[in-house]
Order: C-alpha cells, then sequence, then structure tokens
C-alpha cells in the first residue's frame, strides 16, 4: 500500500479560513477543488434549473395532461436502493402533486432479478399493461431497453423515461429507445451539467417541473412571497392565489423538498459522484432527517440500524439504510423496500424495516460464505509469493446471484485487482447461464473491457451493461474459462505496475490541538461520498500495544504527537510494527461518561 498525501493549495486554503471556515475545514475542502466558500453553499435556490434537463418540460406536460385527465400512471423501477428511492419519490411525489385534482392513480412494479433481469423488458411491459396503466414511467432504468419500449408502446402504453444510465451501444453507435420521451442527463444533446445525477435525482427533477407546469396551469400557486419554506418557491407578480379545484377553494402549492430525504439517501447509496448539486441534494436531505423530518420508514430503518437521525451522516445512507434496501432486491423482493418508504403507517412502516433488517442478516451470512469461498477459489490461482494476476474472475455452482457484486467489491478492495464473481442463473429455463458482477480499480474502465472482449469473442457475452467502476453480464456456463482468459488478456494489456500499485490518497499529518470530539462530529456534519472523500489523515505513530478483538480486528494503542491514543482497523488481522506510517479516520466513542477520540485505520504503508 502506498499512502500518497493530497496536495492543499495554499491560496485556497488561506481564502476559505479567510471566509470563516474553521482551519482543518478550509485545508480539506481545498484539498478538494473548493476555491471559494460560496461553492460551499448548498441553498436550494442554486440547484441546477431544470428546464437545464432536456425533455424535463416535455415529461412536464405529458405527466401533467395525465393527470387532468385521470389515467394512470404504473412506475418500473429497479432493484437497488436507488431504483427502490426514484420509485417512492415519484409514488409520493405524482399523489402529492396530483392531490388537488382528486388524483392518486399511480401504481408501480419492481422486476424481480433472477426472473426479470434489470431493466424494462417486453414481459414487465405486459404485465404494466395487465394492471391498467395508461402511462409506463421508469426510473433508474430504461435508456438501453429498446425492446422493452417497443412492446409497450405496441400494446398502446405511453412511456417516460427517466434514468441516468449511459445509453446503449450498438455497432458503434449510440441507441436510444423511440417513440418516447427521454429524461436522461447522459443521453445525447443534454446540457445538464450534473452528469453524476442519481436516478432518484432524475426523478425528483421532472416532479420539479411538473410542478412548475400545473402551477403554470393554474392548478395551484405557488407560497406567498412572505412564507417560502427551505427553498420552496415564492410567487411571481405577487398575484393573489387563483382559485383551484371546488368553487372558492384557494390551493397552494405542495411541498415536495420532503422527498429530499428520500434523494438524498438514493444518490449516497448509488455511489455516485458528489459533485456539487448532488452534496446541495444530500445536504438538504440531511438537514431535513436531522430536524426529524422524513418518512415513517426511513426514520424505522434510522431505528433498527440503531442510528440516531439527529446526527445523521451520508455514511448512514452507505452503510446502514443503504444495505438494508439493497437486501430485498438481493434476496428477496423489492417491493418490501419500496413499500418501506412509501407508507405514511409508522406501525407498518416499523414491520417492514425490521423485515429488511432480517433480510439484511441473511444477506451478511451468505455473503461472509460465498467470500470465504471465492478467496479460496482466488488463492488457488497464483502463489502466496506472487502478485495476483492482472484481473480476477471466480465462479462457484454455489454462488447465490444476487450477492455476487459484493463479494466482487469485497475481492477487488482485497486484492486491488478488477473482478467479476459469477454464479448461475436461477430463472427458470436458464439454468446453463451464468450472471457476472464486475468491480473494478481506477484506471480500469469495466464497461468498456467488456465491449473489446464481446468485438474479440463474438456470442461469448448474451448481454452486458454498466460503467467504469461496476458492470455486469450473462454468459453460458461453457464460456466461463473463455470469459476469464479474455477478461486477464485486456487487463493485461491496459494496465502497468502503477495502476496496479494500491494507492490511497489522504489528508496529512492531524495536528493533536484538532484530536477532539467536538471537531470529529463537525466532520461528520459535512457531507463526503464518492468524488468528494471523507477525511482520512496519515502519518508515522508508534504502537504501543495490540490485540485482536472478535478474532477479526485489530486494537492498537498508538502514541501521536506524544499522546497515547486507542485505535482500531477493522477486518484486519496481522500485527503492526512498532513504528509504522497509517492512514485513519476520525471517530469518537464514549468510555466512562466521557468522549474521546480513537482513530480508525484505514491502511498501513509497508
Amino acid at each position: 500500500m502506498k499512502i500518497i498525501t493530497r496536495d492543499v493549495p495554499p491560496r485556497a486554503a488561506w481564502a476559505l479560513e479567510q471566509g470563516g471556515l474553521h482551519p482543518l475545514l478550509a485545508r480539506l475542502f481545498a484539498a478538494r477543488g473548493i476555491t471559494d466558500k460560496a461553492q460551499l453553499d448548498d441553498a436550494l435556490a442554486l440547484l441546477l434549473p431544470p428546464g437545464t434537463l432536456l425533455h424535463a418540460q416535455t415529461a412536464a406536460r405529458q405527466l401533467a395532461d395525465a393527470l387532468q385527465a385521470g389515467q394512470r400512471v404504473c412506475i418500473v423501477a429497479d432493484y437497488d436502493c436507488d431504483g427502490a428511492t426514484a420509485c417512492a419519490v415519484a409514488v409520493r411525489g405524482l399523489r402529492l402533486l396530483g392531490a388537488p385534482l382528486g388524483w392518486d392513480r399511480v401504481d408501480y412494479l419492481v422486476p424481480d432479478r433472477v426472473t426479470d433481469g434489470y431493466g424494462l423488458t417486453p414481459a414487465i411491459a405486459e404485465r404494466v399493461k395487465q394492471r391498467g396503466a395508461d402511462w409506463l414511467v421508469t426510473v433508474d432504468n430504461g435508456i438501453a431497453s429498446v425492446a422493452g419500449v417497443q412492446a409497450a408502446q405496441a400494446l398502446g402504453l405511453q412511456v417516460l423515461i427517466t434514468d441516468h444510465h449511459l445509453p446503449a451501444v450498438v455497432d458503434g453507435a449510440i441507441t436510444l429507445p423511440t417513440g418516447c420521451t427521454i429524461v436522461n442527463p447522459n443521453q445525447p444533446g443534454c446540457g445538464f451539467e450534473s452528469k453524476s445525477i442519481a436516478g432518484v435525482g432524475v426523478m425528483f427533477y421532472v416532479l420539479l417541473a411538473l410542478r412548475a407546469e400545473l402551477r403554470e396551469r393554474g392548478v395551484f400557486d405557488a407560497r406567498p412571497a412572505a412564507g417560502p419554506s427551505q427553498g420552496e418557491a415564492a410567487p411571481s407578480g405577487g398575484s393573489e392565489p387563483r382559485e383551484a379545484g371546488s368553487v372558492g377553494a384557494r390551493v397552494l402549492q405542495p411541498k415536495i423538498d420532503t422527498l429530499l430525504p428520500l434523494v438524498a439517501l438514493g444518490t449516497v447509496a448509488d455511489v455516485v459522484k458528489l459533485d456539487a448539486n448532488n452534496r446541495r441534494l444530500v445536504a438538504q436531505g440531511l438537514r431535513r432527517i436531522r430536524a426529524g423530518a422524513m418518512p415513517p420508514g426511513m426514520a424505522a430503518l434510522f431505528a433498527v440500524a440503531a442510528r440516531q437521525p439527529a446526527k445523521a451522516s451520508s455514511f448512514d445512507f452507505g452503510f446502514a439504510l443503504g444495505p438494508r434496501l439493497n437486501a430485498a432486491g438481493r434476496l428477496a423482493d423489492m417491493t418490501l423496500g419500496i413499500e418501506c418508504l412509501i407508507t405514511d403507517d409508522p406501525g407498518r412502516a416499523d414491520e417492514l424495516a425490521r423485515t429488511l433488517d432480517g433480510i439484511n442478516r441473511d444477506r451478511k451470512a451468505i455473503e461472509g460464505e460465498m467470500r470465504e469461498q471465492a478467496l479460496m477459489i482466488v488463492e488457488e490461482l497464483f502463489d502466496e509469493s506472487e502478485e495476483p494476476p492482472p484481473a480476477i474472475t471466480v465462479f462457484d455452482p454455489d454462488f447465490h446471484e444476487g450477492v455476487v457484486g459484493i463479494v466482487a467489491s469485497r475481492l477487488k478492495d482485497k486484492l486491488h485487482r478488477p473482478t467479476f464473481v459469477f454464479a448461475a442463473s436461477g430463472a427458470e429455463g436458464k439454468e446453463h447461464e451464468l450472471k457476472g458482477s464486475g468491480r473494478s480499480i481506477p484506471g480500469f474502465h469495466l464497461r468498456d473491457a467488456l465491449d473489446l472482449m464481446a468485438k474479440r469473442h463474438p456470442g461469448v457475452l448474451l448481454k452486458f451493461g454498466g460503467h467504469a467502476m461496476a458492470a455486469g453480464c450473462t454468459i453460458s456456463e461453457e464460456h466461463i474459462d473463455t470469459f476469464e482468459q479474455a477478461f486477464a488478456q485486456v487487463a493485461h494489456e491496459w494496465l502497468d505496475a502503477a495502476t496496479l500499485q494500491r494507492r490511497l490518497e489522504a489528508d496529512g499529518a492531524l495536528d493533536k490541538q484538532y484530536r477532539r470530539p467536538d471537531l470529529v462530529d463537525t466532520l461528520h456534519q459535512e457531507v463526503w461520498g464518492q468524488g468528494f472523500a471523507p477525511p482520512v489523515f496519515c502519518e508515522e505513530v508508534q504502537v504501543l500495544s495490540q490485540r485482536l478483538v472478535g478474532e477479526k480486528h485489530l486494537s492498537v494503542k498508538l502514541k501521536h504527537q506524544g499522546d497515547a491514543v486507542d485505535g482500531i482497523w477493522f477486518g484486519h488481522t496481522e500485527p503492526l510494527p512498532e513504528r509504522v506510517k497509517i492512514a485513519y479516520r476520525l471517530d469518537a466513542d464514549e468510555w466512562q461518561g466521557q468522549r474521546r477520540v480513537r482513530f480508525l485505520i484505514e491502511a498501513a504503508e509497508g
């Protein structure tokens, strides 16, 4: 492991400190590209305008027509946390905006990971039609579902796609579904600056555009100029509220900022880059959660995860709530997760959250067994004295296809190699197929690698898709050896020694004056995540004592700048030398009624 200290532009750090930021925060933000305090303003008014998202206004007009005509809408979701939160935002938002019209005809359908696979398929379109829908609206999927859209249109369904994934590429050309409205910042011709927005964020933007469209039609009015709340728009022109619905009714526009906790959860859980716009969405969601304003299902998930909403952080989304929702899509039915997020009954929310927590415990057990088996398979690929091969492919007939992505991630983290893990398909009639999920390292674009493999070995990849760091594919079992060789070949060609060297970016030494519980709390209050990494400090320390706890965690007593500090390295059992350079995060725990700082060790150089 090579620990690299981030550069801190001195002028940027100085400007931020002069702007009133704490010196430690000024240093951390400057190292992450922030040059002006204004860039940290998370006001809703600074969000990118919906009008810059291609076809969002067209989608708003179509949905407004559907609401006013009393047509039925069915949301087709995805089975991960982004898909679940996007579906909940769509259902809650459409009901909220349709309420002044007496409209609540919205339903949803989530594909089964095993039997349906990913995205809008002809079979899904048929089920939507059977439910009596007029409109099929996708969330977090659909951009590559050409056949599914065609099937839906043949059944007489109107189709609206909201997605954030990359379009399909056929014979070197981008191919989009036709005859439907597509809202996706990654489609050709879209100038929306936040290309990293999650699926839930795209749906939220469509609802912002829909509210503006309904306001324009006189369905309701903007809130009085004297009292907009937390970013709710004030009316233009100062006109008196119009009437809507029955004679004499005065309907103020619904507050869809209540959906921001769901937007924040889906954004962080989907590990999209936290650019300025995404950070504002997450910050606004966290602000409401900390104030206790969230759907009952989210509150129940915080409770079963033993986390405190008043101290909520982006870490809770990624490591507490997100995994419990994702577990339903991996092992059971994501309908459980979506129902948890859309119910307004606290008792029902509590029941569903407990069910999700139980499924997540099952997921952890299955993952643990698969990870151990996968490591045994990998250990046979190279001697202990050798470097791992440039890419890792693992398959076992007993693997569960819902957990292969997590296991691939664990192997990738341990070995620092692009990794694919395969399991046999559980779909009826497709027992000969293998479902694979891959995770990559910086410098190796996984989807591009699959595309090259498909060109070199036609017919081996039955289907594939994904991004730079995560991708999936389906192959016939007879082709697993060909896949492994082709994957390793591309990795051998693309990866050099520097890329294969594990590196961790850190923020340098922590002055002991900042080793305080209140500053730990300050750091946790900020929005950290993908593309805006949480603080990790690094320096040489003396190891005073060390011991194993729980048989798999290393507990240490360190000498840090003359003072003794406790530390722990979760999941690590190898002892440390007496003097060592470590990378660590800050945490605060309570001991004998007093809060104290401890170091959560991330890595050691050597």
